[in-house]
């Protein structure tokens, strides 16, 4: 019997990019030292008339049409993000009729920092697994904002993506998942605060890299895993170089963990940032590979999920759908003061 898997995936990146080079600019830093310590060399920015919900409909419409699934046999959607236009009201609900789906299915918005999407993930599997449901959608998407002038001024961005989830058609099959958590406060926004905030000294040790170093181990010591098992490891990447470092910490060549890695291209999508990096992924590979996903939540937790490649894939890459590539090359650059205004960071005094 077909294990649980991947049926289709769909990604949508805002077509508009500010130059990390330009916020150095104006803030008068030195773009060679930004690039070094980010490695991100630009990011992506939503336009006016884009928001979460339309990036989420966006990149769910890809992945459906990759699928080939017919929306009647969808029995979830899970959306997961930090940056919802409303407070109260979901994402998940709007994306049913966006999406022409039926009524009688589960909705459900989900929020642990950037893991959200991953979250999802995990509990449609679950739920096709158990014959709950035939298909899900997992939806991974953010707005990031970032305090002008500060770190995130240079990396969080945004973009979405949508993973369909089932048993039949699968492209590449769930073998094995791993979760790893703890109270590690690195990253938080309280109610009202218009930008989040960094615990400094917590962000990389012992908040990223504890929580990705653990579950990946953890997953290996329980399965069996061996870093040569894997063809592509895919990390969350809140810049360029923390992944690298990572992979180089568990072992695994950096060859492995480059193809993942688009953070270099549009900057930190939050919870779409390692299901943009897996979708990309799965756009070069080949049957029988092994795919390693590791999600990470400031918080903070990391779900480490292993994907063995099916014969499906080609058919896949094959289906009249943008590529992640596409998304990337198609971009228009904006200045700093139009990145204010997309961003709607500009504001007047009554």
């Amino acid at each position: 019997m077909t294990r649980v898997g991947v049926v289709g995936w769909g990604v949508y990146i805002p077509r508009y990019r500010i130059r990390t080079e330009e916020v150095a600019r104006l803030w008068g830093d030195d773009p060679q030292r930004i690039a070094d310590v980010y490695l991100v060399n630009e990011k992506s920015v939503e336009a006016l008339d884009e928001d979460a919900v339309t990036i989420a409909v966006e990149a769910a419409r890809i992945a459906l049409r990759r699928a080939g699934v017919s929306r009647e046999r969808v029995g979830a959607v899970y959306v997961g993000t930090e940056s919802k236009p409303y407070a109260v009201k979901p994402i998940a609900s709007i994306l049913i009729d966006a999406l022409g789906l039926r009524n009688d299915i589960l909705a459900v918005d989900m929020e642990f920092a950037c893991k959200a999407g991953g979250d999802g993930l995990a509990a449609i599997a679950g739920l096709v697994e158990a014959g709950r449901v035939e298909y899900g959608i997992a939806v991974g998407v953010d707005t990031s904002q970032g305090e002008p002038g500060e770190h995130l001024d240079y990396s969080a961005s945004s973009g979405g993506a949508a993973l369909v989830v089932g048993r039949d058609g699968v492209a590449a099959e769930l073998e094995a998942m791993y979760a790893y958590a703890s109270d590690t406060p690195d990253f938080w926004r309280r109610d009202g605060s218009p930008y989040p905030m960094h615990g400094e000294g917590f962000t990389g040790e012992p908040a990223y890299f504890r929580h990705i170093i653990e579950a990946v181990r953890g997953l290996v010591s329980k399965y069996g895993y061996k870093p040569a098992d894997f063809t592509y490891a895919v990390f969350h990447q809140p810049n360029g170089r923390f992944p690298l470092r990572v992979a180089s910490a568990l072992g695994i060549p950096m060859d492995r963990v480059k193809p993942g890695i688009v953070v270099t291209h549009i900057g930190n999508t939050y919870n779409a940032s390692a299901l943009i990096g897996f979708a990309r992924v799965l756009e070069m590979a080949k049957p029988g590979d092994r795919i390693l996903l590791v999600t990470y939540g400031s918080g903070a937790g990391s779900d480490a999920f292993v994907f063995r490649v099916t014969d499906v894939i080609t058919e896949r890459q094959r289906a009249p759908a943008p590529a992640v590539e596409h998304m990337l090359r198609n971009k228009v650059y904006v200045d700093y003061a139009q990145y204010l205004k997309m961003r709607k960071m500009i504001k007047l005094l009554e």
